[in-house]
C-alpha cells in the first residue's frame, strides 16, 4: 500500500525489539531486499548513507535512491528509498516499509515523527519497527494487530566498575557530554596515550567517517565520545567508560537514565566478542542498580510519546496554527512542546508584510516548508529566523502568480563567508553546521534557478570543511612527538626530559609522570618498551628538580606549610613529612617522607626546618599552655599544671580533686592570671576552645591515641554537638573541649556534649538561680539566660541541670528544679566521719567544687 498517513491498511505489521547488537538493522534490510520495493527511514544521515552504500553494493546504483535532508539521489525507477526518517516518501507505494530505532518517539525534539510514523506509515505487504524493548507496552496499546520479535544481544555485555583514564583498556570509548569535557579527555589521553579520535554530534557525517577510520585503523586505540556514538555508527570497541553519569538536556542537569546507558554502553562488543562498560575520570561507580539493568537489559517502559497532528490545515494562517496545537486524541500521546519549525512560523507572522501577504493555501503551505528548514547551528535562532524571513519575502516575489527565487548572488555571498578552512575546531565545526541548512536548501529545487549547481557547491565546502576539522582533530588530540620518542630509543642516544610548572614529566615530550611536592608518581601508561632508558632520562631530571624543591622547602615561608589532619605537614600542594608523639606533649617529632633522589644532608636541612615551623605553629596556638609550662609552680600548683598541660588545656576536675583542694590562696590567683579556670567539673584554659586552637589539640591528642579511629564533632565552634549514643571517652572529647551530660541509658542513640566553658557558666547560673528561688524550697525555672547560651531548647537544659544534680518537676515547659545531693554522696559523707580523714579527702572533690563556685560568685 501507499505509506498513508490516515489509514492502515494491508500487511503485516512487526516490531523487532532488543538491545543493541542484535543485528534489527540488518535483518530489516535483508527483509527490505526480499521484497520488490521497499523504504527504511533511519535515524541518522550518517546511518542513511551506510546503509545506502550496502544495498547498492548489492542491487546496483540504478535501483536504490538515498533522500536524506541535506542529499538526494534518486535515479529514475528506484526500487528502494533509504532515507532519514523526516526525509521518508511517504507518498510513494512500497511493498515494505521500516523505520529504525523507533524508542526517538520518546525524543522531546523529534518524537513527534517517529510517532508519526508508527502510527501512519505502512507497507503493502509488511511493516518493520525497529527499537528498544522499552517500546513494546505502548506499541501493544497503539497497535493492537502488531506482531512482536524480541531479539537476545549477541553478546555479553558486563560491568568492569570504576577505572582510571590511565588503566582503560584498549579499544576504550570514553563518553562524556559535553564539547568541553570532550576536548578535555583528549587532551589527557593524547599526553597518556599517545591520541585519540573524537566523536561528536557537531561534526559532519565526512569528518565522523575520517574519526572513525583513525581510530579503526588503529592509528589511536581510543575514542572519546559524546553521546552521539549511541546511533549510527558501529566500531571496534570492547569498552565504553562514562566521564560523567549526569548530562545537560536543554533544560537543566539530571542523571543519566538505564535506557541511555544502555545505548551507549551497548558500542562495546560488536557481533559475537563481549564487551563491557564502566567509569571513568572521576564519575564515581555505578550503582547496583543501574548495573542491573544494563547488563540484563531491562529498563523502564516508555509511558508516552511526543505527538503532533500530522493532517495540517493550509486554508489560512490561522488554521494551520490551529491545526499544529490540535490536541493528541489519547492519553498516552503528549502534544510536542513547540518545535523549531512552528517557533519560526510564529516569529514570521509576527512580521505584518508576511501576515499580510500569504492568502490561499499554496502560499500558506510555502511559508510551513520554508519554516521548516532546520537550524543545524542551534546557537543563534534570531539569526536563523532572519534568513528564513529573507528567503520567503524572495519566494513572494515573483510575477504572473509564480513563486519568486532566491536571488543566486544572495546564496553567493553567505557562501563565500562560509568556504574558508582556517579557525579552531569550535569555528570549523559552526562552519560545517550553517553550511548544512544551505545544502538542504539547495535540494528544494523549485526556489533556485540551477539547483544542481548550488549542491555541488554546498557539498564542496563542505567536504572541504570537513576535512579541515578532521585534520585540526588529529592534530591537536593525535600526539605525533610519540613517534619522537620511539626514534630516540632505537638510535640509544640520550633522552630529553624537563620537568612543567604544574609538575608534569616528560621525556622527548611524552608524559611519563607527574611530581607533586617531593614526590614522583610515574604514570603506568608510560611504561613502554625500552622503558629503562625512558626511566634513567626520568631519573636524571628529577634528581635537578627534586634537590631544587628541598632548597625551596628548607626556607618556605610560614603560611607555605600547613599540617593537616592526615597528620602529615604538605607544602606546594601536597605532603612532604609525617608527624609523630615526641619526647613531650608540645612537641610531638616531624619526619620526612620517604622520597627518592633526595640525599641526606638536604634530607635532613628540611626535617629541621620543618621542625622548627611545627614547633612554631604549635606555640601560637597553644600559647596558654607554653606559658604555664614556662613558670616555676611549687607543691601541688606545680603537679596541676603537669596535668593541665599533658590534658592539653582542658581535663576533668575529678581528675585533680586533691590538688584543687590543696592549692593555696596565692596559686589561685596566679593560675587565674595565666588563664586557668577551677570550673564545676573541669579544669580548662578558655582561651584553647576557640576552633582554631582545638584543632591542633585534636591532632596531639590524636598522636597519642593513633589506634582510634574516632571523629571530631561536626562543627567545633557550637556550644552543643550531639555525640554517639555509646558516649565515647571524657578525655577524647575534652580534647575537642566538650563533656558528655545526660544518661546514655535515658538516650541510648545520642547524648548531648557541652562545651566546658559554657557548661560552667550554666552551672553558675544554675547556682543563682537557686539561691534566688523561693524561699526554704530553693526551687527555679529554666530562664532565658540558660536556654540562650546553650541554644539545644529546654529538653537540651534538662540534660545538663540533671547532669549538675538538679531535679526537675512538672512539665517540660514550666519545670522547676531544685538542687539534691545524690544519695550515695550523703552516706559517703556520713560515712567519713567515722572512718577517718583519708576516706573524707575522697569525697571531698563535689565539696571543693561548690567551694570554688562559691569563691568564683563572690569574686564576679
Amino acid at each position: 500500500m501507499t505509506a498513508h498517513r490516515g489509514q492502515h491498511r494491508g500487511g503485516r505489521v512487526t516490531a523487532v525489539l532488543g538491545p543493541t547488537n542484535t543485528g534489527k538493522t540488518h535483518l530489516a534490510v535483508e527483509r527490505m531486499l526480499g521484497h520488490r520495493t521497499g523504504i527504511i527511514g533511519l535515524p541518522l544521515r550518517l546511518l542513511a548513507r551506510e546503509i545506502y552504500d550496502r544495498v547498492v553494493a548489492q542491487k546496483g546504483i540504478g535501483a536504490v535512491a538515498l533522500v536524506t535532508g541535506e542529499e538526494k539521489i534518486v535515479p529514475s525507477r528506484p526500487n528502494y528509498f533509504v532515507c532519514t526518517v523526516e526525509a521518508m516518501p511517504l507518498t510513494w507505494r512500497a511493498d515494505f516499509l521500516a523505520v529504525d530505532e523507533i524508542q526517538l518517539c520518546a525524543d522531546p525534539e523529534r518524537g513527534h515523527v517517529f510517532t508519526d510514523r508508527l502510527l501512519r506509515a505502512r507497507g503493502e505487504q509488511e511493516t518493520m519497527f525497529l527499537g528498544s524493548n522499552t517500546m513494546k507496552p505502548i506499541i501493544r496499546r497503539l497497535l493492537p494487530e502488531a506482531q512482536f520479535i524480541e531479539r537476545p544481544r549477541f553478546s555479553v555485555l558486563s560491568y568492569a566498575g570504576e577505572k582510571k583514564l590511565s588503566r582503560l583498556p584498549r579499544r576504550s570509548a570514553i563518553v562524556a557530554f559535553s564539547a568541553a569535557d570532550v576536548y578535555a579527555l583528549a587532551e589527557l589521553m593524547r599526553r597518556q596515550r599517545g591520541g585519540a579520535a573524537v566523536i561528536m554530534g557537531a561534526l559532519s557525517p565526512r569528518t565522523r567517517n575520517a574519526q572513525v577510520a583513525l581510530y579503526q585503523a588503529g592509528e589511536v586505540d581510543y575514542l572519546i565520545a559524546t553521546d552521539a556514538i549511541g546511533m549510527g555508527l558501529n566500531m571496534d570497541v570492547d569498552h565504553v567508560a562514562f566521564a560523567a553519569q549526569r548530562k545537560f538536556d536543554g533544560l537543566g542537569h539530571r542523571e543519566l537514565r538505564p535506557a541511555e546507558v544502555g545505548q551507549i554502553a551497548g558500542r562495546a562488543g560488536r557481533h559475537m566478542n563481549d564487551g563491557t562498560f564502566g567509569t571513568t575520570g572521576g564519575a564515581g561507580a555505578m550503582t547496583d542498580e543501574m548495573v542491573e539493568l544494563v547488563e540484563n537489559h531491562r529498563f523502564p517502559a516508555v509511558r508516552w510519546l511526543h505527538w503532533r497532528n500530522a493532517i495540517l490545515d493550509f486554508q489560512s494562517p490561522a488554521a494551520l496554527v490551529h491545526s499544529l496545537r490540535q490536541a493528541p486524541p489519547r492519553d498516552d500521546l503528549h502534544l510536542v512542546q513547540e518545535a523549531d519549525d512552528s517557533q519560526a512560523l510564529h516569529v514570521l507572522l509576527g512580521d505584518s508584510v508576511i501576515r499580510d501577504a500569504v492568502r490561499g493555501p499554496a502560499m500558506v503551505r510555502l511559508l510551513w516548508d520554508v519554516c521548516r528548514i532546520p537550524d543545524f547551528a542551534k546557537t543563534m535562532p534570531e539569526a536563523h529566523h532572519r534568513t528564513l524571513n529573507r528567503i520567503f519575502r524572495f519566494l513572494l516575489s515573483g510575477s504572473s502568480g509564480e513563486n519568486g527565487r532566491i536571488p543566486a548572488d544572495w546564496i553567493d555571498r553567505h557562501m563565500r563567508r562560509l568556504d574558508r578552512v582556517d579557525g579552531d575546531i569550535d569555528t570549523l565545526a559552526g562552519r560545517i553546521a550553517h553550511v548544512r541548512t544551505w545544502t538542504y536548501i539547495s535540494h528544494q529545487a523549485e526556489w533556485l534557478d540551477d539547483a544542481g549547481h548550488w549542491q555541488e557547491r554546498t557539498r564542496g565546502v563542505e567536504d572541504a570543511l570537513s576535512d579541515a576539522l578532521h585534520a585540526a582533530l588529529t592534530q591537536r588530540f593525535v600526539d605525533r612527538r610519540t613517534a619522537a620518542l620511539y626514534r630516540g630509543l632505537n638510535e640509544r642516544r640520550d633522552l630529553l626530559a624537563a620537568v612543567t610548572a604544574n609538575g608534569e614529566v616528560l621525556v622527548e615530550g611524552q608524559y611519563v609522570g607527574r611530581l607533586q611536592g617531593l614526590k614522583y608518581e610515574p604514570d603506568a601508561a608510560a611504561d613502554v618498551p625500552g622503558g629503562r632508558a625512558l626511566r634513567t632520562a626520568a631519573n636524571r631530571v628529577l634528581s635537578r628538580e627534586i634537590a631544587r624543591r628541598a632548597v625551596k622547602l628548607a626556607a618556605a615561608e610560614r603560611d607555605a606549610i600547613s599540617w593537616q589532619d592526615d597528620q602529615r605537614l604538605w607544602w606546594d600542594g601536597a605532603p612532604v613529612a609525617q608527624v609523630s608523639l615526641g619526647a613531650g606533649r608540645l612537641e610531638p617529632r616531624v619526619e620526612i617522607l620517604p622520597f627518592d633522589h633526595l640525599d641526606g644532608p638536604l634530607r635532613e636541612r628540611a626535617r629541621h626546618h620543618l621542625q622548627t615551623w611545627l614547633r612554631g605553629h604549635i606555640g601560637a596556638s597553644l600559647s596558654p599552655l607554653l606559658k604555664l609550662s614556662a613558670v616555676s609552680f611549687q607543691g601541688p600548683a606545680r603537679g596541676l599544671v603537669y596535668q593541665l598541660i599533658e590534658a592539653l588545656g582542658v581535663m576533668p576536675r575529678e581528675q585533680v580533686a586533691d590538688m584543687v583542694a590543696d592549692l593555696s590562696a596565692s596559686d589561685r590567683a596566679q593560675l587565674h592570671s595565666l588563664g586557668v579556670r577551677l570550673g564545676y567539673r573541669d579544669v580548662f584554659v578558655p582561651a584553647l576552645l576557640r576552633p582554631a586552637p582545638t584543632s591542633i589539640r585534636a591532632r596531639l591528642w590524636r598522636l597519642a591515641h593513633p589506634d582510634l579511629m574516632l571523629v571530631p564533632p561536626s562543627d567545633p565552634a557550637r556550644v552543643a554537638v550531639v555525640v554517639p549514643g555509646e558516649a565515647p571517652a571524657v578525655d577524647y572529647l575534652s580534647a575537642f573541649g566538650y563533656r558528655p551530660v545526660g544518661d546514655p541509658r535515658l538516650r541510648p542513640e545520642a547524648r548531648l556534649a557541652v562545651r566546658v566553658d559554657i557548661f560552667d557558666r550554666l552551672a553558675r547560673l544554675a547556682h543563682i538561680a537557686s539561691k534566688a528561688g523561693a524561699a526554704g524550697t530553693k526551687q527555679f525555672q529554666a530562664n532565658h539566660d540558660m536556654l540562650s547560651l546553650l541554644g539545644r531548647g529546654r529538653e537540651g537544659l534538662d540534660d545538663v541541670l540533671r547532669d549538675l544534680g538538679y531535679r526537675g518537676e512538672g512539665p517540660i515547659a514550666a519545670r522547676r528544679y531544685r538542687f539534691r545531693r545524690p544519695k550515695q554522696k550523703r552516706q559517703a559523707r556520713q560515712g567519713d566521719r567515722a572512718a577517718g580523714p583519708e576516706a573524707a579527702g575522697r569525697n571531698a572533690a563535689p565539696v571543693s567544687a561548690f567551694a570554688e563556685l562559691r569563691h568564683l560568685l563572690r569574686r564576679s
